[in-house]
């Protein structure tokens, strides 16, 4: 007769309690020497791995012996989680997102392609994509495209400029007081969704075609994207961390220096990245409409000489801008938020 013990196999039932004690002991033992050798560089390929799987952690007599098992840290020894294969797991997603960025890019361009040249439509008002990327690539060699792209990054940068300095400041006042946020909650939710072009006949009346008039509809879209989210932010601080800053007798701006305005950043910088695609929309579309120099103006001059080859050259080029502003928008945000818990996730997926 024999006495079945689990995982160490088939021992007499006179010797059972001596012979188990000693099979645990030896198998502790080789459990941490193997442990040593993993260290070392010497990877116990033949491992019995059902039988160290069987050792649990509360009957280990042995204080020498690792914490975790062979078993339980990989049939091969080697750490399952290890951060090389984090790293090598990152680099194979990002290329994977890029690579179906791609396809994406190529998969537009081609339907453009093919679209007109199979009388899908009409080739003489939707030219092929080559021909449009032709364009583009000569406009790179003029220097009215030039010119036109600086006066659309003017417009863009000093409505920005006005509209995050405007609405930080007041998202901060409002958002401070219980009062202002009451007083004002009623006249920012009626304001916000009136539509910057609806905007267009006044900003023309009061300011004529000058740069007045895109700067008017840039900062009135831009100016409530970045004040929502600074009152959010300034919702969002914690009230056990202002009342900690007010015992050890910090002021109102010490406060607002240490507290409020580190919590709400975040906030800030997402309002900014909505907000400069935002004011790329509407300095083209003023340009376009009301005729202001810029992009917007070489793409109405270009459809009303019938010139569609560099009509849709400069809407590519309009949309490459947007792209780079996005990029460059996010590098910031990145660099600015480099000690923020949502940067640093994002960087670590």
């Amino acid at each position: 007769m024999t006495d079945e013990s689990s995982g160490l196999g088939p021992v007499p039932r006179g010797e059972a309690p001596h012979a188990r004690d000693a099979e645990i002991h030896r198998l502790h033992r080789w459990e941490a020497s193997a442990a040593t050798h993993r260290r070392g560089g010497d990877i116990r390929r033949h491992t019995d791995v059902s039988t160290s799987a069987a050792l649990d952690i509360a009957t280990r007599p042995d204080p020498a012996a690792p914490l975790t098992s062979v078993a339980q840290s990989g049939a091969t020894g080697r750490a399952t989680t290890s951060g090389p294969g984090r790293a090598r797991r990152r680099r194979r997603r990002g290329l994977g997102t890029k690579a179906l960025g791609a396809a994406g890019v190529v998969g537009m361009l081609l339907t453009w392609e093919i679209v007109p040249r199979t009388g899908l439509v009409n080739e003489r008002f939707m030219p092929p994509a080559s021909e449009a990327i032709g364009g583009l690539i000569s406009n790179f060699g003029l220097t009215d495209f030039w010119v036109a792209v600086g006066d659309t990054m003017h417009a863009w940068a000093l409505g920005m400029v006005i509209a995050v300095v405007a609405a930080t400041v007041l998202g901060f006042v409002i958002g401070s007081s219980t009062f202002l946020r009451r007083f004002t909650n009623s006249t920012i939710e009626f304001l916000r969704p009136v539509p910057s072009v609806a905007l267009i006949p006044l900003a023309v009346l009061l300011f004529g075609v000058g740069i007045e008039s895109s700067l008017m509809l840039i900062v009135y879209a831009c100016f409530w994207q970045v004040l929502i989210q600074v009152l959010y932010g300034v919702a969002d601080v914690d009230s056990v961390a202002m009342n900690t800053a007010r015992s050890y007798g910090l002021g109102p701006m010490a406060r607002m220096r240490h507290v409020t305005f580190p919590t709400a950043l975040p906030y800030i910088m997402t309002g900014v990245r909505l907000a400069a695609a935002v004011a790329l929309i509407l300095a083209v579309t003023a340009q376009l409409i009301i005729g202001t120099p810029g992009l917007g103006a070489e793409i109405s001059r270009a459809q009303s000489g019938g010139n569609y080859v560099s009509m849709y050259a400069l809407v590519l080029a309009t949309g490459l801008l947007g792209v780079l502003i996005n990029l460059v928008m996010r590098m910031v945000e990145r660099k600015v938020l480099s000690w923020h818990s949502s940067v640093r996730t994002e960087v670590a997926a």
